[in-house]
C-alpha cells in the first residue's frame, strides 16, 4: 500500500459519483485506505451508497447525475466537510443497439455519460479556480471512448464525447491548478459486465477486478496523467487507429460481423445502476 504521505488523496475531501458499486466503490475505499479526509460516497442507489460509506466512515449522499440540482447539492453538502479538492465522475449506464434506439434512452445516456461532467463543472470550477493548490477532476469514460463498441452506438457516442469533455477541460482550466484525468478501461468486473460474459468483445485482454482500476487512478494521479489505461493494451489499439484509420476501420468491421450484431441484440444487464 502506498503511503498516505505520498497519496494524491491523502487529507482531502473526496467525492465519487456512482460510488456504490463497481469501479466506484473500490475507489471510495481505496481513498479512504490512503488517508481521505472524508469520502463522499454519491450514488442513485442509496443503499448501496451507505454500505460503502459505513465502512469506511465516509458520508453516503443519494445523487441522480443526471439532474443538475441533484449535483449542485452533491456539491454543497460536501463543502459543508471542507473543501472538495478531488471529484470522479464515474456514474455510467450500459445501452445496446443502433440508430433504432428510441430517443428516451438517447437522453438518458446522454444525460449520464456526457451532461454529468458539464454540470460538474460548471458548479465546481468556479470554486476551484479562486482555490490556490492543485485540484483534480477524474472523468471515467471508457475504452470504447477511444475506439468503439461494437453493437453499442449510444454508448460509443457518449464515451467518446466524455473523452472530449475530459480533454477540453485539461486544455483549458491547467492555468487555475485543475489537472484532469480521463480513466478508459476495458472490461472490469462490474455490474455492467453480464454474468458469465467474460467480458464479451472488450474482455479479449482480460477482466480487471475494480481494487486493481482504483490503484491504477491513484498512481495516475499522483503523476498527474491525463490518460489513464488500466489495460495498457489499449494505448496500442489507440496509435494503430491514429496511425492508419482505414485499416482500424477495416478491422473493426471484422469484430463487427462476429459480435456487433448479437450486442445489438442484447439487453444491457439490469445489474448496471447509476
Amino acid at each position: 500500500m502506498a503511503s498516505t504521505s505520498v497519496s494524491p488523496v491523502a487529507g482531502k475531501v473526496c467525492v465519487v459519483t456512482g460510488g456504490g458499486s463497481g469501479i466506484g466503490a473500490a475507489l471510495c475505499q481505496h481513498f479512504a485506505s490512503l488517508g481521505a479526509k472524508k469520502v463522499v460516497v454519491a450514488d442513485l442507489n442509496e443503499a448501496a451508497a451507505s454500505a460503502v460509506a459505513q465502512g469506511i466512515q465516509g458520508l453516503a449522499v443519494r445523487c441522480n447525475v443526471a439532474e443538475e440540482m441533484d449535483l449542485r447539492r452533491l456539491l454543497a453538502v460536501a463543502e459543508t466537510l471542507g473543501p472538495v479538492e478531488i471529484f470522479v465522475a464515474n456514474a455510467g449506464i450500459p445501452c445496446n443497439g443502433g440508430y433504432e434506439v428510441p430517443n428516451d434512452e438517447w437522453e438518458r445516456i446522454f444525460k449520464v455519460h456526457v451532461m454529468q461532467h458539464v454540470f460538474v463543472a460548471r458548479h465546481l470550477f468556479p470554486l476551484w479556480q479562486q482555490r490556490p493548490g492543485e485540484k483534480h477532476l477524474v472523468i471515467t469514460a471508457s475504452a470504447a471512448g477511444l475506439l468503439t463498441q461494437v453493437g453499442s452506438l449510444p454508448y460509443s457516442v457518449t464515451k467518446h464525447a466524455a473523452v472530449a469533455l475530459a480533454e477540453w477541460y485539461q486544455i483549458s482550466y491547467q492555468e487555475f491548478g485543475i489537472q484532469v484525468s480521463c480513466l478508459c478501461p476495458q472490461a472490469v468486473e462490474t455490474g455492467m459486465i453480464p454474468e458469465g460474459s467474460q467480458g464479451g468483445v472488450a474482455g479479449g485482454d482480460g477482466m480487471l477486478k475494480p481494487e486493481e482500476v482504483a490503484k491504477e487512478v491513484v498512481k495516475a494521479m499522483a503523476l498527474k496523467k491525463f490518460l489513464i489505461l488500466p489495460h495498457p493494451e489499449v494505448l496500442t489499439y489507440f496509435q494503430r487507429k491514429a496511425s492508419d484509420y482505414e485499416r482500424w476501420l477495416k478491422g473493426m468491421g471484422k469484430l463487427q460481423k462476429n459480435f456487433g450484431d448479437l450486442i445489438r441484440r442484447s439487453p444491457p444487464t439490469s445489474a448496471a445502476k447509476l
